[in-house]
């Protein structure tokens, strides 16, 4: 880790963006003039910096955004930040989402396909080194055309069973049901619900559960998918399990997209995502083969990157070759990035 010397590597341009712990600004490398986002974020000495370790264990993929340089600056009355020199994205998923409303546009079923598939891509990634990312939502999803990357590991844990994790992270209207209970003892697939969600959105263009309190966010919930049984709620993995709710019917997954009238196939992968019980949310790398995936693997089209097909040695390790063939076009040739 370097310190304040490092700072005069970059040109700051402007900020970009703040969140409720973090100011990003747009710089530039003073050698090269390649632009970089710096995120600067306070740092308390006593604890832990939990994202400079994730970003580090991740390493490099295609869909996560890159962590080029990091070092400390020491502010007035000694208040030391760490920067961290990122690759630059353009824009975020909420703001791109936003705008394409106000435009009254869609996206394309392609550029569904495309973008659905990178974050579920990387999010197997993600899962694959044992970890959760723990605050999936549009505005943690960096966008440049149709190139998606995951930000933010702050929130970021490598999960196992048995193990006590804080239930309070996840943005309200992205948190998984088991989160809301207060579940402690939870698995990766909290990620899978918030994905979930995020790919309803990229259809509604709002959210899907746009809850206001943690109650009312159960309440969106339970409008769509009824009210949860004795059995799901056994499986949130939560101490107190004597809950009482009004009976609700669930709501056709059809009837949610009604105006919109996505493919059949798109509904039931969201489907297949936004399920009560977590051990019955598809996996990412199984979601990577459901059919709606089909056409885009066999479209010879420069709308379609061939790194959609380009698997990393890191992927190979973790996945092992002969599953990610299931994942190439019949007529991809081509080796691994």
């Amino acid at each position: 880790m370097k310190n304040n010397e490092n700072l005069q590597s970059y040109a700051v341009e402007k900020r970009i963006g703040e969140g409720a712990f973090a100011i990003v600004y747009l710089a530039s490398v003073q050698e090269s003039g390649e632009k970089v986002a710096i995120k600067k974020a306070p740092i308390d000495k006593k604890y832990k910096n939990r994202e400079l370790a994730n970003l580090k264990l991740l390493g490099e993929h295609p869909n996560i955004v890159a962590l080029k340089d990091a070092f400390y600056v020491v502010g007035q009355n000694e208040e030391v930040y760490i920067n961290y020199v990122m690759e630059y994205m353009p824009d975020n998923l909420s703001d791109y989402l936003r705008n394409l409303k106000k435009q009254k546009q869609q996206l394309t079923q392609i550029q569904l396909q495309i973008i659905t598939y990178q974050l579920l891509r990387g999010l197997a990634f993600i899962h694959g080194k044992g970890m959760a990312h723990r605050d999936i939502k549009p505005q943690n999803i960096l966008i440049d055309g149709t190139t998606v990357k995951y930000c933010d590991f702050g929130s970021a844990k490598i999960i196992s069973g048995g193990q006590i994790n804080t239930s309070y992270l996840c943005s309200r209207h992205y948190r998984a049901p088991e989160l809301i209970f207060g579940a402690t003892d939870y698995s990766t697939s909290i990620d899978i619900w918030s994905l979930g969600c995020v790919f309803a959105e990229l259809i509604l263009l709002e959210p899907l559960f746009p809850g206001e309190s943690s109650v009312d966010q159960l309440v969106e919930i339970m409008k769509v998918l009824g009210t949860p049984t004795a059995a799901d709620i056994a499986e949130f993995n939560v101490s107190n399990t004597d809950f009482k709710f009004p009976q609700v019917k669930g709501h056709p997954w059809s009837k949610v997209f009604l105006k919109y009238k996505p493919d059949p196939q798109f509904i039931d992968l969201i489907k297949k995502m936004v399920t009560y019980q977590p051990q019955q949310r598809i996996k990412p790398f199984m979601a990577l083969m459901h059919p709606f995936f089909n056409d885009l693997r066999e479209l010879k089209n420069e709308e379609v990157p061939n790194k959609l097909w380009q698997f990393t040695p890191e992927e190979e390790n973790i996945f092992g070759k002969q599953p990610l063939k299931h994942l190439m076009p019949s007529w991809w040739k081509g080796g691994r990035q």
